[in-house]
């Protein structure tokens, strides 16, 4: 099984307040990451963030709003792509705690 690690980059201006969710240690936003391993962008990036959409919309065609994008700044496999970090982790190895 392979690691990979992946950072995101969101714009918080874009987040739709009403789905916010009240939890009992917080206020949480339920988020969909999409990555591609196999190819980067022009701008290094991966994948993209979405704010997610309940099954009901999904079936209606409703699609979160695009929050951002994502990075991959450490895998463990040789065939996928590397990119560099913004956060400082290119040096990560095995410890990964999953």
């Amino acid at each position: 099984m392979s690691k990979i690690g992946i950072s995101a980059s969101i714009d918080v201006t874009k987040i739709d307040k009403s789905k916010l969710v009240q939890g009992r240690k917080g206020t949480y936003l339920n988020i969909t990451a999409f990555i591609n391993l196999s190819e980067v962008d022009q701008y290094n990036n991966n994948g993209m963030v979405t704010q997610s959409v309940s099954s009901e919309e999904r079936t209606e065609g409703v699609r979160g709003a695009i929050l951002g994008n994502t990075k991959v700044f450490y895998n463990d496999s040789d065939d996928l792509p590397k990119t560099k970090s913004p956060t400082g982790f290119d040096d990560m190895k095995d410890d990964i705690p999953f």
